[in-house]
């Protein structure tokens, strides 16, 4: 027992009780990733550790964009490099677990032909981007950002756009920045859910039987497109516009998973998307929604939007 004792006491050594896990950019465990491993792998580009890849023929664009960023901005890659390397823990800290051998305007100095940046290309390929951008697993800590900007700009503050809200707060990558930018609402505004009570349970009833309700439940698009934006009034349900295109799976996936694995993230999307779910359950729930504007249909047939919704939740 006493040798027993022993081992556990040099096991724990170096543990602290008050230990906080710095981290915010998540490994998806396989029981999440193998349910759909499309909406969580980059499929065009790689941006953080967890999937580089040498033998990606985007690695040397990557190398392309660090050579016009050097030339934009006149300076030599030591600067960034230098300032990188002062918070280099802080960014390691982001990452869990990686494993120690790891450890958008067009702009006008791209050729009007490059395969990737040019007016053409845009249309073509950075959608794939956008979405790879906003995979969990394929980020970069914000602080990388702040840091090669710092540089560049001689400034300290960083903002990626001017349409980004001021008032989002401190984010940690640009999914979290992404997420915020959807959930920016009116502070009056409530999220006010409609419900009835069958046989003592809570439900949302679906889009189509609130229309036929005796109370005649009515639809309208909000006025903003926070995903908090969503009221009940007068026999007026708002609700913001939904885009729902090839991409709208793998970003809200990303983000419900970021809610889930981040303390503090908080669960507004995952609570939308339980809602959504809730008042659609077919092709006709989603003719209506579509019908008010609510829901714009990039997919074909509302049948795939309807299995799509159902499918997230």
């Amino acid at each position: 027992m006493a040798d027993m004792n022993w081992i556990i006491e040099e096991d724990m050594e170096g543990v602290s009780t008050q230990e906080q896990w710095k981290g915010s950019i998540y490994k998806l465990p396989a029981g999440i990733a193998d349910i759909n491993k499309k909406a969580y792998k980059p499929q065009t580009v790689s941006f953080g550790p967890y999937h580089f890849n040498h033998s990606n023929p985007m690695e040397k664009h990557k190398h392309r964009v660090l050579l016009h960023f050097l030339k934009r901005c006149g300076k030599p890659v030591e600067l960034f490099a230098d300032a990188l390397a002062e918070v280099v823990e802080d960014l390691k800290d982001s990452y869990n677990p990686l494993e120690p051998v790891t450890a958008s305007h067009i702009l006008d100095d791209y050729a009007p032909t490059d395969p990737i940046f040019s007016k053409h290309w845009k249309f073509h390929v950075m959608p794939f981007i956008k979405r790879d951008m906003l995979m969990l697993e394929n980020q970069l800590p914000m602080l990388v950002l702040v840091k090669l900007v710092t540089v560049e700009t001689n400034k300290a503050k960083f903002c990626c756009s001017c349409t980004v809200p001021r008032n989002m707060g401190k984010c940690v990558h640009v999914l979290d920045m992404y997420r915020k930018s959807l959930l920016q609402e009116d502070p009056h505004q409530k999220i006010v859910c409609h419900r009835a009570s069958v046989n003592g349970n809570a439900i949302i009833w679906s889009a189509t039987e609130l229309q036929r309700h005796p109370w005649a439940i009515r639809f309208k698009k909000s006025k903003s497109s926070s995903l908090k934006d969503i009221s009940f009034s007068w026999g007026i349900l708002k609700l913001p516009l939904m885009v729902v295109d090839d991409s709208t799976e793998s970003m809200f996936l990303n983000m419900t998973a970021f809610e889930r694995f981040h303390v503090g993230a908080g669960n507004e999307v995952t609570s939308y998307i339980f809602f959504m779910d809730s008042i659609i359950d077919n092709h006709r729930d989603v003719g209506l929604l579509q019908s008010k504007g609510i829901i714009h249909n990039f997919m074909g047939s509302d049948d795939a939007v309807a299995k799509l919704l159902n499918s997230l939740s």
